[in-house]
C-alpha cells in the first residue's frame, strides 16, 4: 500500500490500482453521508479530483494518486457511505484504476513514511 500527502491510499496489484482515502482522512471528515465515485471508462490524471466524499462536516474532492482508466467504481458506497468510516482502507475503496505507467507508485509514501508524515500535521 502507498499513500499521498492528500491522504489517499493505493494498492497496486499487477496493473490495477485500488484507491481510497486513509483512516486518518475518514476520521478527520467525521460521519460520511455521501460518496460519488467515478464511472468505469473515465480517464484520470494523477493529482486530479476523481471522486467526492461528503460528511456531516464538509465535502472534499478525492485526488487520483495514479493515472489511468477507471475500470470499476465502488457503487456499493452510494447505499452505504458509512463503509468509508468503518473500513476506509478495505471495503471503503473508491475505484479500481488500470494504470498507464508501470512506475505509478513512485514518489508515494509507504506506510512507515505516511505514519511519520502524520506526526508533522
Amino acid at each position: 500500500m502507498h499513500f499521498t500527502k492528500d491522504h489517499e491510499w493505493v494498492r497496486l496489484e499487477g496493473d490495477v490500482a485500488t484507491v481510497g482515502i486513509t483512516k486518518h482522512a475518514a476520521d478527520q471528515l467525521g460521519d460520511v453521508v455521501f460518496v460519488e465515485v467515478p464511472d468505469a471508462g473515465k480517464t484520470v490524471t494523477k493529482g486530479d479530483g476523481f471522486a467526492v466524499v461528503e460528511s456531516v462536516k464538509a465535502a472534499s474532492d478525492v485526488y487520483a494518486p495514479v493515472a489511468g482508466e477507471v475500470i470499476e467504481g465502488n457503487v456499493a458506497l452510494a447505499d452505504a457511505p458509512e463503509t468509508v468510516n468503518a473500513d476506509p482502507e478495505g471495503a471503503g475503496w473508491f475505484a479500481k484504476i488500470k494504470v498507464t505507467d508501470a512506475a505509478a507508485t513512485e514518489g508515494l509514501m509507504d506506510r512507515a513514511a505516511y505514519d511519520q508524515y502524520l506526526t508533522t500535521l
